[in-house]
């Protein structure tokens, strides 16, 4: 597959560009700023753009089969989360290219709760919130695209690198929990539930999460 990858600089991005590079398809890496991306991986072609013009996503989305986003905005930039994707759901509409967001958990129903999403849970970390929110809007700015084909991956509570198993659970709108009482996976593992997405589809113009 020809896949184009925006936000490939960052902790998910570089994954999720290592792992299709491993299974042989073709990848453009994108970028803001290539100073943040002095050691591409092998294979990749790097191309400077903002996922924040429809225009360049236009540009760099064509002759691809898909598109993956794994934008993450600094600290009290959260709103550009809304822009990119808006921005990317501009530039592929009526293309038939395909759209993968790597989202939030913000809106997951927390099981046990009687129905409140991860954000609404008291003691919900405060500094979380704004990008907690931000993603929420991600997700209801997909929900009323029309003209992609678009998928958006909440991840479990917990994402941070560690091993790649290739093992997961997938899941709808519900926070996937292990036996232990705990949501979580890691950033290997989830570059693989993309992948595996992206080469088999079977979510459409939905979200779905993941977890062990």
């Amino acid at each position: 597959m020809r896949i184009t990858v925006f936000g490939a600089a960052g902790a998910v991005g570089r994954r999720v560009v290592a792992e299709a590079l491993s299974r042989d398809h073709e990848v453009t890496a994108v970028v803001r700023d290539p100073a943040r991306f002095a050691e591409p991986p092998a294979g990749a072609r790097i191309r400077t753009a903002d996922a924040r013009n429809a225009e360049d996503v236009g540009r760099l989305a064509a002759g691809q089969d898909i598109v993956i986003t794994a934008t993450r905005p600094a600290p009290g930039g959260e709103p550009e989360l809304v822009t990119v994707a808006k921005a990317l759901l501009a530039g592929l509409a009526g293309t038939g290219v395909r759209l993968l967001v790597v989202g939030g958990a913000a809106t997951l129903t927390v099981p046990g709760t009687g129905g409140l999403t991860v954000v609404e849970e008291p003691g919900f970390p405060a500094e979380l919130r704004p990008i907690a929110l931000a993603c929420a809007d991600q997700l209801a700015a997909c929900r009323a695209a029309t003209g992609v084909d678009w998928a958006y991956l909440s991840p479990p509570a917990l994402l941070e690198p560690g091993e790649r198993t290739g093992a997961y659970r997938l899941g709808a709108g519900e926070l996937l929990v292990d036996a232990e009482g705990e949501s979580r996976i890691s950033m290997e593992d989830l570059a693989v539930a993309l992948l595996d997405e992206a080469e088999n589809p079977r979510h459409h113009r939905t979200r779905f999460t993941v977890g062990y």
